[in-house]
């Protein structure tokens, strides 16, 4: 036992200095995908998802070339069937040199269970909160000020034993309960997580209600407080515009976009509420642009795991580009 926690902390502290030379070496230009479908995407199936499934969804996404994949979730499986087995999913996964398995502890209980996970390999948490207090009451029971005094010891044990923290703050341009989101509510909460450890805050349009122009406006508020280089943007499509207000928030000096292979995801909280933006879209739309992608990411291996994993959940595949480029082989 001695043994292999040793290694989980070697490993970490080996991929912490990787994402350290990532930041110092990667140029104004280059982005960065998060892929969220394994967690953020199969969190709202109405079904439980085999173990097996989550290892092979994993697996096939790292050998497409993304080196940044949220593997699961520390969450109680009374409240969040879908992502029971994390402990083991991450056990069973084939670590790839150089890539990230952020996994998302919801408070300290969550941290304990990760912690007592010897077969753990993580290097990093994920936490969560939001910029309205109806949507932190909804989602966390909580409002948005206890949300984050109960996440500030969360991650000052999770740093301690040499884990990465990122953030996400949800609603950021409108909320379902409450309407339209000031940006000084999002980039209060954004500071304070910061402030916390987060090395990244991802703000997230959880509704989709998002257009280019009110996240142009969101980011420059919030980069009053934060430096847009500890910024990510995380995009809904109920609307369509999705595609759209990743370029807005590019064009703000944002360089992480969190992405869902096939479109995955929703949000139980948020009535109407679709899927992330699709990772296939977003690797498409930034071909021959003037912005790079980190690493070598397969965009037609990324085509054949949305089409995959959706109808292993019998699901429609949503993303644009990867029902195009489909079609487009068959012809």
């Amino acid at each position: 036992m001695h043994t292999a926690r040793c290694v989980s902390r070697t490993l970490r502290a080996t991929k912490s200095i990787i994402h350290r030379r990532w930041l110092s070496a990667a140029s104004a230009d280059t982005v960065r995908i998060v892929e969220v479908g394994p967690r953020d995407g199969l969190q709202n199936e109405k079904g439980i998802i085999p173990v097996e499934t989550k290892v092979e969804l994993i697996n096939r996404l790292s050998s497409a070339g993304l080196r940044t994949i949220e593997a699961g979730s520390f969450v109680s499986p009374k409240w969040v069937p879908q992502m029971a087995g994390t402990s083991e999913v991450l056990s069973r996964i084939k670590q790839l040199p150089g890539v990230h398995y952020p996994v998302l502890v919801p408070n300290q209980k969550g941290l304990d269970n990760l912690f007592a996970s010897s077969a753990s390999l993580t290097d990093e948490i994920a936490i969560f909160a939001a910029a309205t207090d109806e949507f932190s009451t909804a989602n966390l029971n909580v409002t948005v000020r206890e949300s984050l005094e109960r996440f500030a010891p969360v991650a000052r044990a999770a740093r301690d034993k040499g884990y990465r923290v990122r953030g996400y703050v949800s609603v950021v341009i409108a909320c379902p309960y409450s309407g339209a989101v000031k940006p000084e509510s999002v980039r209060n909460v954004a500071k304070e997580l910061v402030e916390m450890g987060c090395y990244e805050v991802s703000l997230g349009d959880t509704v989709g209600m998002g257009i280019p122009h009110q996240v142009s406006a969101m980011l420059e508020e919030v980069q009053k407080d934060v430096p847009v280089q500890r910024l990510a943007g995380h995009f809904h499509d109920t609307y369509g515009t999705a595609i759209a207000n990743v370029f807005a928030a590019l064009a703000s000096g944002v360089r992480t976009i969190d992405s869902s292979v096939g479109g995955l995801g929703g949000c139980p909280y948020s009535p109407g509420a679709t899927g992330n933006v699709a990772t296939e879209d977003v690797v498409y739309a930034l071909q021959n642009s003037p912005y790079k992608l980190e690493g070598d990411i397969d965009l037609q291996k990324l085509v054949e795991i949305g089409w995959w994993i959706n109808k292993e959940l019998g699901r429609d595949n949503v993303s644009r580009a990867g029902r195009a480029l489909r079609a487009k082989a068959k012809l």
